[in-house]
Protein backbone atom coordinates (compact mmCIF):
# COMPACT_ATOMS: atom_id res chain seq x y z
CA UNK A 1 0.00 0.00 0.00
CA UNK A 2 1.47 3.73 -1.08
CA UNK A 3 1.69 6.22 1.62
CA UNK A 4 -0.56 8.63 -0.07
CA UNK A 5 -3.37 5.41 -0.49
CA UNK A 6 -2.89 5.38 3.46
CA UNK A 7 -3.03 9.12 4.01
CA UNK A 8 -6.46 9.35 2.17
CA UNK A 9 -7.89 6.44 4.24
CA UNK A 10 -6.92 7.95 7.32
CA UNK A 11 -8.25 11.20 6.32
CA UNK A 12 -11.92 9.67 5.53
CA UNK A 13 -11.71 8.29 8.14
CA UNK A 14 -11.16 11.31 9.99
CA UNK A 15 -14.08 13.39 7.92
CA UNK A 16 -16.54 10.29 8.86
CA UNK A 17 -16.79 9.16 5.45
CA UNK A 18 -15.27 5.81 6.46
CA UNK A 19 -16.19 4.00 9.68
CA UNK A 20 -13.34 2.20 11.99
CA UNK A 21 -14.64 -0.85 10.68
CA UNK A 22 -14.57 -0.23 7.16
CA UNK A 23 -10.64 1.10 7.53
CA UNK A 24 -10.16 -2.10 9.05
CA UNK A 25 -11.26 -4.41 6.58
CA UNK A 26 -9.84 -2.31 3.87
CA UNK A 27 -6.41 -2.59 5.43
CA UNK A 28 -7.38 -6.33 5.90
CA UNK A 29 -7.12 -6.61 2.14
CA UNK A 30 -4.23 -4.76 1.79
CA UNK A 31 -0.62 -6.34 1.31
CA UNK A 32 2.01 -4.60 3.05
CA UNK A 33 4.81 -5.96 0.92
CA UNK A 34 5.51 -6.00 -2.73
CA UNK A 35 6.92 -9.47 -3.73
CA UNK A 36 8.91 -10.79 -6.62
CA UNK A 37 10.57 -13.70 -7.21
CA UNK A 38 13.11 -13.45 -4.71
CA UNK A 39 11.76 -10.80 -2.33
CA UNK A 40 8.67 -8.97 -0.70
CA UNK A 41 10.06 -5.59 0.20
CA UNK A 42 8.51 -4.15 3.84
CA UNK A 43 6.89 -1.32 2.22
CA UNK A 44 5.21 -0.29 5.71
CA UNK A 45 7.73 -0.87 8.07
CA UNK A 46 8.55 2.88 8.46
CA UNK A 47 5.45 3.51 9.35
CA UNK A 48 5.61 0.65 12.29
CA UNK A 49 9.03 1.21 13.35
CA UNK A 50 9.59 4.71 12.24
CA UNK A 51 12.47 3.96 9.57
CA UNK A 52 12.39 2.19 6.18
CA UNK A 53 12.99 -1.11 5.08
CA UNK A 54 17.01 -1.41 4.56
CA UNK A 55 18.90 -3.57 1.99
CA UNK A 56 21.63 -6.36 3.06
CA UNK A 57 23.63 -6.35 -0.02
CA UNK A 58 26.03 -9.45 0.64
CA UNK A 59 25.36 -12.53 -1.59
CA UNK A 60 22.48 -10.52 -3.49
CA UNK A 61 23.27 -9.54 -7.13
CA UNK A 62 23.72 -6.37 -8.59
CA UNK A 63 20.21 -6.42 -10.59
CA UNK A 64 18.33 -7.98 -7.43
CA UNK A 65 19.65 -5.03 -5.34
CA UNK A 66 18.31 -2.71 -7.69
CA UNK A 67 14.86 -4.16 -7.96
CA UNK A 68 14.56 -3.96 -4.33
CA UNK A 69 16.13 -0.49 -4.02
CA UNK A 70 13.50 0.31 -6.96
CA UNK A 71 10.38 -0.84 -5.11
CA UNK A 72 11.33 0.87 -2.37
CA UNK A 73 12.62 4.27 -3.64
CA UNK A 74 9.29 4.35 -5.63
CA UNK A 75 7.35 4.25 -1.68
CA UNK A 76 9.76 5.66 -0.02
CA UNK A 77 11.69 7.98 -1.77
CA UNK A 78 15.10 6.21 0.20
CA UNK A 79 16.94 3.13 0.14
CA UNK A 80 20.12 2.15 2.01
CA UNK A 81 21.84 -0.84 1.10
CA UNK A 82 24.68 -2.42 3.50
CA UNK A 83 27.66 -4.76 2.59
CA UNK A 84 27.38 -3.55 -0.91
CA UNK A 85 29.89 -3.28 -3.84
CA UNK A 86 30.66 -0.70 -6.09
CA UNK A 87 29.35 -2.97 -9.19
CA UNK A 88 26.10 -2.28 -7.95
CA UNK A 89 26.72 1.17 -7.28
CA UNK A 90 27.52 1.53 -10.99
CA UNK A 91 24.27 -0.31 -11.95
CA UNK A 92 22.26 1.75 -9.44
CA UNK A 93 24.05 4.74 -10.47
CA UNK A 94 22.48 4.42 -13.99
CA UNK A 95 19.10 4.80 -12.78
CA UNK A 96 20.20 7.38 -9.66
CA UNK A 97 22.32 9.31 -10.55
CA UNK A 98 22.68 11.18 -7.19
CA UNK A 99 23.29 7.80 -5.39
CA UNK A 100 25.96 7.99 -2.72
CA UNK A 101 28.18 5.50 -2.13
CA UNK A 102 31.16 4.81 0.77
CA UNK A 103 34.10 2.98 -0.61
CA UNK A 104 35.37 2.36 3.30
CA UNK A 105 31.98 0.88 4.41
CA UNK A 106 30.88 -0.93 1.34
CA UNK A 107 27.25 1.30 1.98
CA UNK A 108 25.08 2.68 -0.75
CA UNK A 109 21.86 5.23 0.14
CA UNK A 110 19.98 7.67 -1.56
CA UNK A 111 17.50 9.84 0.49
CA UNK A 112 14.87 12.17 -1.27
CA UNK A 113 12.80 12.25 2.25
CA UNK A 114 11.18 15.37 3.25
CA UNK A 115 12.35 15.63 6.61
CA UNK A 116 13.68 18.14 9.06
CA UNK A 117 17.19 19.69 8.52
CA UNK A 118 17.96 19.84 12.15
CA UNK A 119 19.99 16.54 13.14
CA UNK A 120 19.45 15.45 16.72
CA UNK A 121 22.86 15.95 18.81
CA UNK A 122 23.94 13.51 21.61
CA UNK A 123 25.44 10.47 19.78
CA UNK A 124 29.62 9.49 20.05
CA UNK A 125 31.36 7.03 18.17
CA UNK A 126 34.21 6.02 19.20
CA UNK A 127 36.46 3.54 17.33
CA UNK A 128 39.78 1.63 18.86
CA UNK A 129 41.78 1.70 15.27
CA UNK A 130 41.88 3.01 12.11
CA UNK A 131 41.25 -0.76 11.08
CA UNK A 132 37.92 -0.25 12.80
CA UNK A 133 36.36 2.06 10.14
CA UNK A 134 34.62 0.34 8.38
CA UNK A 135 32.35 -0.74 10.66
CA UNK A 136 32.53 2.44 12.74
CA UNK A 137 31.35 4.87 9.15
CA UNK A 138 28.96 2.22 8.83
CA UNK A 139 27.33 3.22 12.05
CA UNK A 140 27.74 6.63 11.54
CA UNK A 141 25.60 6.58 7.95
CA UNK A 142 23.05 4.76 9.57
CA UNK A 143 22.27 7.15 12.51
CA UNK A 144 22.93 10.19 10.17
CA UNK A 145 19.90 8.87 7.91
CA UNK A 146 17.89 7.96 10.91
CA UNK A 147 18.45 12.06 11.91
CA UNK A 148 21.10 12.04 14.11
CA UNK A 149 24.50 14.56 14.42
CA UNK A 150 27.40 11.97 15.05
CA UNK A 151 30.40 13.13 16.51
CA UNK A 152 32.91 10.95 14.98
CA UNK A 153 36.00 9.91 18.04
CA UNK A 154 38.93 7.76 16.32
CA UNK A 155 42.12 5.72 16.94
CA UNK A 156 42.05 6.24 20.80
CA UNK A 157 42.45 2.27 21.90
CA UNK A 158 44.19 1.11 24.92
CA UNK A 159 47.44 0.78 23.66
CA UNK A 160 47.69 4.16 23.36
CA UNK A 161 45.07 5.38 26.16
CA UNK A 162 46.78 8.62 26.80
CA UNK A 163 44.81 9.48 23.52
CA UNK A 164 41.43 8.37 24.88
CA UNK A 165 42.20 10.80 27.93
CA UNK A 166 42.66 13.72 25.73
CA UNK A 167 39.25 13.32 23.97
CA UNK A 168 36.96 12.01 27.79
CA UNK A 169 35.86 15.87 28.58
CA UNK A 170 33.83 15.84 24.95
CA UNK A 171 32.89 11.80 24.91
CA UNK A 172 31.48 12.46 28.54
CA UNK A 173 29.22 15.02 27.28
CA UNK A 174 27.36 12.48 24.97
CA UNK A 175 23.76 10.59 25.79
CA UNK A 176 24.61 7.58 23.83
CA UNK A 177 28.31 6.14 22.76
CA UNK A 178 28.78 3.63 19.85
CA UNK A 179 32.64 2.29 20.81
CA UNK A 180 34.04 0.02 17.97
CA UNK A 181 36.78 -1.97 18.99
CA UNK A 182 38.50 -5.61 17.77
CA UNK A 183 41.52 -7.49 19.14
CA UNK A 184 41.02 -8.15 22.39
CA UNK A 185 37.75 -5.73 22.54
CA UNK A 186 38.54 -3.99 25.89
CA UNK A 187 37.57 -0.23 25.02
CA UNK A 188 34.30 -0.27 25.60
CA UNK A 189 34.92 -1.36 29.56
CA UNK A 190 37.23 1.35 29.91
CA UNK A 191 34.96 4.01 28.93
CA UNK A 192 31.66 2.59 30.85
CA UNK A 193 33.95 3.03 33.35
CA UNK A 194 34.40 6.71 32.86
CA UNK A 195 31.13 8.48 31.60
CA UNK A 196 27.38 7.88 32.32
CA UNK A 197 26.05 7.16 29.23
CA UNK A 198 25.22 3.88 28.04
CA UNK A 199 27.60 2.15 25.37
CA UNK A 200 26.92 -0.04 22.44
CA UNK A 201 29.87 -2.02 22.07
CA UNK A 202 30.73 -2.64 18.88
CA UNK A 203 33.21 -6.13 18.35
CA UNK A 204 35.19 -5.70 14.85
CA UNK A 205 36.46 -8.64 13.19
CA UNK A 206 40.02 -6.86 13.00
CA UNK A 207 42.82 -8.73 14.86
CA UNK A 208 45.20 -11.77 14.37
CA UNK A 209 44.92 -15.60 14.75
CA UNK A 210 43.50 -15.77 17.99
CA UNK A 211 41.26 -12.98 17.75
CA UNK A 212 39.08 -15.61 16.09
CA UNK A 213 37.24 -13.27 13.74
CA UNK A 214 36.19 -10.74 15.95
CA UNK A 215 34.52 -13.33 18.77
CA UNK A 216 37.04 -12.74 21.23
CA UNK A 217 36.64 -9.18 21.02
CA UNK A 218 32.91 -10.02 21.11
CA UNK A 219 32.84 -11.97 24.44
CA UNK A 220 35.26 -9.54 26.45
CA UNK A 221 32.25 -7.09 25.42
CA UNK A 222 29.49 -9.52 26.82
CA UNK A 223 31.50 -10.37 29.72
CA UNK A 224 32.25 -6.70 30.94
CA UNK A 225 32.30 -5.91 34.48
CA UNK A 226 31.45 -2.74 33.76
CA UNK A 227 27.88 -1.52 34.36
CA UNK A 228 26.03 -0.02 30.76
CA UNK A 229 26.90 -1.89 28.00
CA UNK A 230 24.71 -3.57 25.84
CA UNK A 231 26.87 -5.75 22.85
CA UNK A 232 25.72 -5.87 18.91
CA UNK A 233 26.78 -8.71 16.62
CA UNK A 234 30.54 -9.05 15.13
CA UNK A 235 30.76 -6.34 12.55
CA UNK A 236 27.09 -4.83 12.90
CA UNK A 237 27.79 -1.57 12.32
CA UNK A 238 24.49 -0.86 10.91
CA UNK A 239 23.01 -2.45 14.15
CA UNK A 240 24.56 -0.46 16.30
CA UNK A 241 23.66 2.74 14.32
CA UNK A 242 20.29 1.91 14.43
CA UNK A 243 19.91 1.27 18.53
CA UNK A 244 21.46 4.47 19.21
CA UNK A 245 19.58 6.92 16.84
CA UNK A 246 16.48 4.79 18.46
CA UNK A 247 17.54 5.84 21.79
CA UNK A 248 18.68 9.40 20.65
CA UNK A 249 14.97 9.74 18.81
CA UNK A 250 13.03 8.41 21.66
CA UNK A 251 14.00 10.59 24.19
CA UNK A 252 14.64 13.94 22.08
CA UNK A 253 12.22 15.65 24.62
Amino acid sequence: MKNKKLYEILKRLYSQSLSPEEVIGILEKENDFSDSDFANVDLLREIRVGFPEVIFGLSKTPKQVLEISKKLFEEEKFFLITRSSVETYNLLKNDYPEVKWSEISKTIWLDKRKLKKTLLPGLSIVSAGTSDLPYATEAKLTAELMGCKVKMITDVGVAGIHRLFTRLPEISKAKVIIVVAGMEGALPSVIAGLVKAPIIALPTSVGYGANLDGLSAFLTMLNSCAPGISTVNIDNGFGAGYQAASIIKLNKG
